[in-house]
């Protein structure tokens, strides 16, 4: 039996999974099903729009996308679905990611774009705030996320005080 993916993460090229991997991880330490997918908004458009069309009837209810350069893959599936889109833009270009980050929080009104960090810390917090989307009409996600930020804390704590007693 396949599990129906909650959270899709697209992105642009093979040389994208490792820094998406890590969004991946974040969403098997919380148990959500997740797919990731490998399309292109230039390459294979026809694709991506079917992608994009089709996500919300396969079960998806938050779309990851990652893309360097133009990194027009965000904003090509944020126009074809109503879906939350959250756009991870990827340091491949001589301006390390910048023009991705600015290509995605330039999207015209009515088709947003959730855009975070640059790389793995923008993987890491996409799969966060995917969560926290999840979270809204999901108790047992809000409780685990709820102690997920406990043991963060904790673990400040800890750090502080191994400091202190040095």
């Amino acid at each position: 039996m396949t599990t129906v993916p909650r959270v899709s993460i697209v992105m642009g090229s093979d040389s994208d999974v490792p820094t998406m991997r890590e969004a991946a991880a974040v969403l098997e330490l919380f148990h959500v099903a997740h797919e990731l997918v490998i399309s292109s908004a230039h390459r294979a458009p026809d694709k991506t729009t079917a992608y994009a069309k089709g996500a919300r009837a396969r079960g998806v209810q938050v779309i990851i996308a990652a893309a360097g350069y133009a990194a027009h893959l965000a904003g090509v599936v944020a126009a074809q679905t109503t879906l939350p889109v959250i756009g991870v833009p990827l340091a491949v270009s001589a301006l390390q990611g910048v023009d991705a980050l600015l290509a995605m929080g330039q999207m015209p009104a009515g088709i947003p774009v959730a855009t975070v960090t640059i790389g793995v810390a923008g993987a890491k917090n996409a799969a966060h705030l995917a969560v926290q989307i999840l979270a809204l009409s999901d108790p047992q996600l809000a409780a685990a996320l709820t102690q997920y930020r406990t043991d963060l804390a904790a673990e400040v704590d800890k750090k502080d005080a191994a400091l202190r007693n040095s």
